[in-house]
């Protein structure tokens, strides 16, 4: 897909009219940054509207060994002619349905307490594609809604893990706990088809060795029916024990 097309795509999702206010945000994210460990994550403040980075941490060039004021003059443009070709058509079909998602699933009152994150292959300073998980937070929206502003976190996975194109959205719960309201593969699916979004919250709970009883705390429900869900998860994974279920799935949880 050329340059221009790509553009044209993006504008169309996150078409908006409003002008941002942003110099209080970037002020408290530069203060941020000053006290951050370098790491294989970095973040920027993303500015669908004007395709441009409001800011990029420190930790950009350390990742991926680019220069952050090549990206930050050249903007979204420098940044997508660096994506695997053979990542684009999913990624942005993972933006467009999130979008859609959104729009017709979430509450206005609501949308500031989401979260989505999506993945791709992205060229380092080497050429080599690393694997990119992008997990994005809107900080600022227009009149209908759609999101101006974005904090986005990059952490970069090793070129040699195998990753399928994924998309999410999660909403923070009473409990301040996110919930998985919407999960799609891209390509071929890492899970069954049939695992809902509720069983997928157990099981990224179950990874961090949560207990039935503590599951249920965090999700509103009854201990019985976390076992139900346990039980059904074995059934449909074809695996014998939750045990097993955690060995399957530990190299595999940045997709639930």
């Amino acid at each position: 897909m050329k340059y221009h097309r790509i553009k044209d795509f993006y504008k169309s999702i996150f078409e908006s009219y409003e002008s941002p206010l942003l110099e209080e945000h970037i002020k408290k994210f530069i203060e941020l940054d000053k006290f951050l460990p370098y790491s294989s994550t970095f973040f920027c403040i993303t500015n669908t509207q004007d395709l441009r980075f409001e800011y990029i941490s420190k930790n950009f060039n350390a990742c991926l060994g680019l220069d952050s004021k090549e990206m930050s003059i050249k903007g979204m443009g420098y940044f997508w002619s660096r994506i695997h070709p053979e990542d684009i058509e999913g990624w942005l079909a993972a933006l467009n349905q999130l979008m859609e998602f959104t729009m017709g699933n979430i509450q206005l009152t609501d949308r500031d307490r989401a979260n989505y994150t999506w993945n791709f292959r992205l060229k380092n300073k080497n050429g080599i594609y690393v694997n990119i998980i992008q997990n994005t937070t809107p900080l600022m929206f227009d009149s209908e809604g759609k999101p101006i502003i974005g904090l986005a976190h990059y952490t970069v996975l090793d070129s040699s893990i195998k990753m399928k194109i994924t998309a999410s959205a999660k909403l923070l719960n009473a409990q301040n706990e996110y919930e998985t309201i919407y999960y799609n593969n891209f390509s071929q699916k890492l899970l069954n088809d049939g695992i809902s979004n509720r069983e997928r919250d157990v099981i990224r709970l179950l990874l961090l060795n949560h207990s039935s009883k503590i599951i249920s705390e965090k999700l509103s429900i009854s201990p019985h029916t976390v076992d139900t869900h346990r039980r059904n998860i074995l059934k449909k994974l074809n695996v014998s024990s939750t045990g097993e279920l955690i060995g399957m799935l530990k190299t595999n949880q940045h997709f639930l």
